[in-house]
């Protein structure tokens, strides 16, 4: 047995409002990982964002090593996890690392726009580096890759929107 991983989701936000109450709701974790090396250092926005952990749900902050060792340890099989990560790079480095995400997929939720990207939602923003990630999810871990803001919302293949908008 392993750590059984509920939602594995890229959100540049990380840990929101919506992120809190209704993928909570929906997917029901007793622990909300964020997997981040940038924020497992900054420990100011590590302090906001495990306060953001609605009632009953521990949030922890961790690094992609660290996550890659203890999904394998057997003392957090217990752990019903929300996972997320900030960018597609880290959720490649996880799938790399050994974490399977086989029966849930990888969830876009927002993707922060910079230059040289293009926005394929409202809320996701794609550039070179990250349609590649995103490909390598699907066509290399073979993984369903989907832009899917809340629960209530339909998912929709990251693939079809990529090569939509020419990527």
């Amino acid at each position: 047995m392993t750590m059984d991983i509920r939602l594995a989701r890229v959100d540049s936000r990380l840990l929101h409002g919506q992120v809190a109450t209704v993928w909570t709701k929906s997917v029901a974790p007793n622990r909300i990982l964020i997997v981040s090396d940038g924020v497992a250092k900054d420990t100011l926005r590590k302090t906001l964002i495990t306060q953001a952990a609605p009632p009953g749900v521990r949030a922890n902050v961790i690094t992609i090593d660290k996550m890659c060792r203890i999904y394998h340890d057997p003392q957090f099989d217990v752990f019903k996890v929300l996972l997320l990560t900030e960018t597609v790079e880290d959720m490649v480095r996880l799938v790399k690392g050994g974490v399977d995400l086989a029966k849930v997929g990888v969830g876009i939720g927002s993707l922060v726009f910079s230059s040289g990207m293009k926005m394929i939602t409202d809320s996701i923003a794609v550039g070179p580096q990250q349609a590649a990630a995103l490909r390598y999810l699907h066509d290399d871990a073979g993984l369903e890759v989907f832009a899917q803001k809340v629960p209530a919302d339909r998912k929709q293949s990251l693939m079809t929107l990529l090569t939509k908008n020419g990527f």
